[in-house]
């Protein structure tokens, strides 16, 4: 009886949790779907936080199932037409390298993703920078016309944070062009899209190769996630342009934060583990 009852409770608990992620996929699909934002700034902190993935398991996760979300998104932007081709292939040509870069970084270094401090300056970065939207004085439209050969360098960075941590890359793109470029909120949606398509794809395949993706966890995030981004596609269409460049800036925001809460956390996890570590060392000599 002991064992039967625990069987059925282990099996509620795993139904909860399946059913979990069908809500985190769902609600960050919807995200994407509508601002082209949250592919990795919520998933991988979800999948670390809520599902009990290792980080590198969250990051390689993360990657496919944004891959897959921008792959099902991109078609409704690209009918039309809301895809800036030029500023998307400038976007590439530093990003592609600088993905290889971290992701080259992120073996190196024998670590299953970035740093608690990098995901924290990260968010910093991405919550303020997504702020400027709101102040008019510093924005610039006219900036990717007039320095477009800037675009790749400014890109390079975006695709080593990619590499190195999944997370709030994208929304960075999003962020500069939606603010010191002279696109509609809506074609900005639609390139950074297609930019995060390419890098998911590429960044899937080397986390492919190295194992780091739980298939049955990503299948769960999927079976919420397709009707997510379909429904926020379809929201999109409807959002008025001011009103759509008010809602991915909060998402920014918000992924930002949202990233800031989970470096901090692990930052103090990992000082309260070494207080304890030195504590127990102490003892350890004063035993002597």
């Amino acid at each position: 009886m002991g064992r039967n009852k625990a069987g059925v409770r282990h099996s509620h608990v795993l139904d909860a949790l399946r059913q979990m992620n069908y809500l985190i996929g769902f609600l960050i699909a919807a995200a994407v779907g509508l601002t082209g934002i949250g592919g990795g700034s919520f998933t991988v902190p979800a999948l670390v936080l809520l599902a009990g993935l290792t980080a590198g398991e969250a990051v390689g996760t993360a990657f496919l199932f944004a891959g897959v979300l921008r792959l099902i998104a991109a078609p409704f932007y690209l009918l039309k037409k809301q895809i800036h081709a030029r500023y998307l292939w400038l976007l590439l040509q530093g990003a592609v390298p600088g993905l290889l870069l971290g992701t080259g970084a992120l073996r190196l270094l024998n670590r299953n993703a970035g740093s608690p401090i990098v995901i924290l300056l990260l968010g910093v970065l991405l919550a303020v920078s997504s702020s400027l939207t709101f102040i008019r004085r510093v924005q610039n439209p006219a900036f990717a016309g007039k320095h477009h050969r800037w675009l790749p360098w400014l890109a390079l960075p975006i695709g080593v944070e990619s590499g190195f941590s999944s997370a709030g890359a994208g929304a960075l793109g999003t962020v500069l062009l939606l603010n010191y470029s002279e696109m509609t909120p809506a074609q900005v949606v639609g390139t950074d899209l297609l930019f995060g398509l390419v890098l998911a794809v590429i960044g899937s395949a080397f986390h492919w190769a190295f194992g780091a993706i739980r298939m049955p966890i990503l299948f769960q995030l999927l079976l919420g996630g397709v009707p997510g981004v379909l429904i926020g596609c379809l929201l999109a269409r409807s959002v008025p342009a001011n009103k759509l460049k008010t809602v991915v800036a909060l998402v920014a925001i918000f992924a930002g934060l949202q990233l800031v809460w989970t470096g901090s956390r692990a930052l103090a996890a990992g000082h309260t583990a070494n207080a304890a570590k030195i504590t127990a060392e102490a003892g350890l000599a004063h035993a002597r």
